[in-house]
């Protein structure tokens, strides 16, 4: 039995989601944060002591962050995400991982949040525009490492393109005016067209 908590509207959850379907591993999702509760419970800390999502649990195994979920999963079930033998090209997908994770993802939260979870007569705009203004920096940087080669670590699709294609799913949807990148999004227009991706294009961004 393998089962996922954590509401699909959550960006860190939508890579596990991505990460499952790409692998056709079947699973049974349990919503869990936000509106839905449960990750102050008791039974739910026991799984994950820090009462975030997504938290995966295999076979008994439990796993939380969802950088790791991807990599445990590339690593146990191989497939269309298995990792490369060459350290140097692991070491490639690991980079792109944490980038998104301390780069990429934290430079946009402002502008998301102020955005999605703040009403209009309360938004910080200055908190906004500086969001922003980070976040472009990380998306030119992205977008002239994507003109350069077909998806983020190298030749083929990977983990790396699963993490940073969701947070690049938030940046290029945001009702806000940003510049044009075209290698970020011809890479994100082939990625969000693979059947894994489905769930997480689907899902309103909220």
């Amino acid at each position: 039995m393998r089962r996922l908590w954590g509401r699909a509207n959550s960006v860190n959850v939508q890579k596990v989601l991505w990460g499952l379907d790409e692998l056709g591993l079947p699973y049974e999702r349990i919503e869990a944060g936000g509106a839905h509760g449960i990750v102050d419970a008791a039974a739910y800390r026991a799984l994950n002591p820090n009462g975030l999502v997504p938290t995966l649990q295999e076979d008994g195994f439990v796993l939380w962050e969802s950088n790791a979920i991807l990599r445990y999963l590339a690593e146990a079930h191989g497939g269309p995400l298995a990792l490369p033998q060459d350290a140097r090209a692991r070491a490639r997908i690991a980079q792109w991982l944490d980038w998104q994770a301390t780069s990429f993802t934290p430079a946009m939260r402002d502008a998301f949040w102020q955005t999605y979870r703040v009403a209009d007569g309360q938004r910080d705009h200055e908190a906004v525009a500086a969001s922003l203004a980070r976040t472009e920096r990380h998306a030119e940087t992205l977008d002239r490492h994507l003109a350069n080669q077909p998806f983020v670590a190298g030749d083929r699709f990977s983990i790396a393109d699963i993490a940073v294609g969701c947070a690049a799913h938030r940046w290029l949807h945001l009702p806000l005016a940003i510049a044009e990148r075209p290698a970020l999004s011809r890479w994100y227009a082939e990625i969000a067209a693979r059947p894994g991706a489905a769930q997480v294009i689907a899902e309103p961004i909220s």
